[in-house]
């Protein structure tokens, strides 16, 4: 039988080495959450002051754009910009109900395929908690831009609510 003796040094890498991929795995399960969403429908939600029709992925989750970025121009890639706005994300073909106008589609990022609409990339907001009916991310002003909901009828984002949405802070 062989002994193994590790140093407190060593050992405190190998628990550090484990907690990073335990931290990945747990990123990877957050975004895969999404993947089953693979419908972009309509929804009235409360967005601001006011009820308005939203896009909303297949769970009834508001779905979000952020100004100025495309597939070509990227401005949500750090872990912290996924954490917070976790891409709507497929595995296969996404579909899109009626009440939603424009072209959806998909692309591959960061080993995982991305919902976009009109060539804009598609997130849901961690401050909905996952909730049906919830729109609390419109007007948030972080990542390089701000962050809008689809409404119904068009791929054009909501109105940003008075003085300046929920802020940044992320």
């Amino acid at each position: 039988m062989t002994n193994i003796h590790l140093s407190g040094r060593r050992l405190a890498a190998i628990g550090g080495v484990a907690m990073l991929v335990l931290a990945a795995v747990i990123a990877v399960m957050a975004m895969s959450a999404n993947a089953a969403s693979t419908t972009l429908g309509v929804k009235t939600v409360k967005v601001g002051s006011t009820s308005e029709p939203i896009a909303v992925n297949s769970k009834g989750v508001a779905v979000y754009t952020l100004s100025g970025e495309s597939t070509k121009h990227l401005e949500c890639t750090t872990r912290k910009c996924f954490t917070a706005w976790p891409p709507l994300t497929v595995h296969g073909k996404a579909t899109m109900a009626s009440g939603v106008k424009g072209t959806l589609g998909t692309f591959k990022r960061d080993g995982f395929t991305q919902v976009t609409l009109n060539g804009h990339p598609l997130y849901t907001f961690e401050g909905d908690g996952n909730k049906a009916g919830v729109a609390n991310g419109n007007g948030i002003v972080a990542f390089g831009g701000t962050w809008h909901v689809v409404v119904e009828g068009s791929a054009k984002a909501a109105q940003a609510p008075a003085g300046g949405g929920a802020g940044g802070g992320w």
